[in-house]
């Protein structure tokens, strides 16, 4: 079996000015140990105007934070106005971005094409996508949980070789469990990843299925993470809110220590 790092992921989505980015990195650098990036990959995502100085003080002060975007666009350059491309985030040493986050796809009409195609910017750009899935409330009360996500798999990870896939981190986002403090129990968000996995195995094999991480994403906190990591196809959690408060995403980060 392939070892698969946890990786927790913060994503501050539309908070934190690059002051506040600075402080919530260094409080979190004194809250964690050697130990715990041994036993987890943590990534940060701050906004756009954050990465710079998130990035700079990382590397200044050789934390071993990994940092992160939330978006991009899938061209290199061109006339977009507001939009940042992946060879400009390049330029910046990301290492991961975000690609098709339930918000981006709810509330500003991102289709499966557009993930896709900015999940293949991503990586032609040197850098790593995590491409999230999910399905909302009605979907789920409807009983087309399964199809949703079983339609925005194959989809957002096609034109990709199996090797690419291998490496990415596909992220679960059940849609009605964000930001509504409502999460889905350890053995749903268990049985959804491990149906991404069997999709994944179908479209692009086992050997890619067996070494994608698989992210769970709804109403992540300090006191429901070790129960979700327990089960065996979930391999790290993308965080919301509570990777906005330095201790309690540590705490997060050390929940084999719960």
């Amino acid at each position: 079996m392939a070892e698969r790092k946890p990786l927790m992921s913060g994503n501050w989505k539309m908070n934190h000015n690059h002051l506040d980015g600075i402080q919530v990195v260094q409080r979190l650098h004194y809250a964690l140990t050697d130990a715990d990036f041994e036993a987890v990959e943590v990534s940060v995502h701050p906004p756009f105007t954050t990465l710079r100085s998130v990035q700079t003080v990382v590397d200044a002060d050789n934390m071993r934070f990994i940092v992160g975007a939330q978006d991009c666009h899938w061209e290199e350059s061109g006339a977009f106005t507001g939009e940042v491309s992946p060879a400009m985030l390049a330029k910046l040493n990301i290492t991961y971005v975000i690609v098709g986050h339930s918000e981006r796809r709810e509330l500003f009409g991102e289709t499966d094409d557009v993930v896709n195609k900015k999940a293949r910017a991503v990586f032609a750009a040197g850098m790593t996508p995590i491409m999230c899935v999910g399905e909302t409330l009605g979907e789920r009360d409807a009983g087309d949980a399964e199809g949703k996500v079983g339609r925005q798999v194959p989809a957002g990870l096609e034109g990709l070789g199996a090797e690419q896939v291998g490496s990415m981190v596909i992220a679960y986002e059940p849609i009605w469990a964000i930001g509504t403090g409502r999460t889905a129990t350890a053995q749903d968000a268990q049985s959804m990843c491990a149906f991404i996995r069997a999709a994944v195995a179908e479209a692009k094999g086992a050997e890619a299925a067996e070494c994608v991480r698989i992210q769970y994403g709804g109403s992540v906190k300090p006191t429901n993470t070790a129960e979700l990591m327990a089960e065996p196809d979930i391999d790290g959690a993308l965080v919301g809110g509570a990777s906005l408060v330095a201790e309690d995403f540590a705490r997060i980060v050390q929940y084999r220590l719960a």
